[in-house]
């Protein structure tokens, strides 16, 4: 069975002012995505990134009204982590000095090949899906969702399964607690645990972490702090 792409998931808004080379690229690549939002200049691609806030940016430099540049820097002021991918004709230093500046994550140089862009896209939104699993914990921990990793100072911490899945759970949960009863049917699978058998594992996690990193709710459960 082939692995879905995860581009099928993107919702991507695509600025071109030339409405045949506009209207061929959505064509050729718009069953690679959830959703192809089109604009025809950079004025327009802003307005429409605020009102239906894409999951990644393709335009063209070169437009009147507003360039892809100045629309860029419009877009990263108000998100910093949209991925932006610029196509452009122009080889001159300036341009792609300015584009690092932007902070734009990828520049291709037209005429833009069809599957080297859906490659490209692909590759961006992997590198930004894995960032968004890491997630950060109090007192310097990080948890890597993806791989099922814990590390305090980008140091991993050597933990069991068990123990992990326990941590991936309590993620899940940040905000709240998992109680008692969802510890044991996620982490024990229903097999009968009684409570000291609990408190054992708790222990010996935080004899691995420290005595703050999961924190008893009385009478309720645990939780960890974000």
């Amino acid at each position: 069975m082939n692995k879905k792409s995860i581009n099928k998931d993107l919702t991507l808004l695509y600025v071109e002012d030339e409405d045949k080379i506009r209207n061929l690229l959505k064509s050729a690549i718009e069953n690679e995505f959830k959703e192809i939002i089109t604009a025809s200049n950079g004025d327009e691609g802003f307005k429409k990134f605020k009102k239906f806030q894409p999951d990644i940016v393709v335009s063209d430099i070169l437009m009147p009204i507003c360039n892809g540049l100045d629309m860029s820097k419009k877009i990263r002021e108000i998100s910093k982590d949209v991925p932006i991918i610029l196509f452009t004709a122009f080889s001159e230093k300036e341009k792609l000095l300015s584009a690092i500046d932007i902070g734009i994550d990828k520049y291709l140089i037209k005429p833009v090949d069809v599957d080297e862009l859906i490659v490209t896209i692909e590759e961006i939104a992997s590198k930004k899906l894995a960032l968004e699993n890491i997630i950060s914990l109090s007192n310097n921990y990080e948890f890597n969702k993806t791989k099922k990793i814990l590390s305090k100072n980008g140091v991993e911490i050597k933990l069991t399964k068990k123990e992990l899945s326990f941590i991936y759970l309590l993620v899940d949960n940040i905000g709240s607690f998992v109680s008692h009863d969802d510890l044991k049917k996620n982490i024990w699978n229903n097999i009968k645990v009684n409570d000291a058998a609990v408190r054992t594992f708790i222990k010996r996690i935080r004899t691995k972490t420290d005595k703050e990193f999961v924190e008893n709710i009385s009478g309720l459960g645990y939780k960890l702090r974000a």
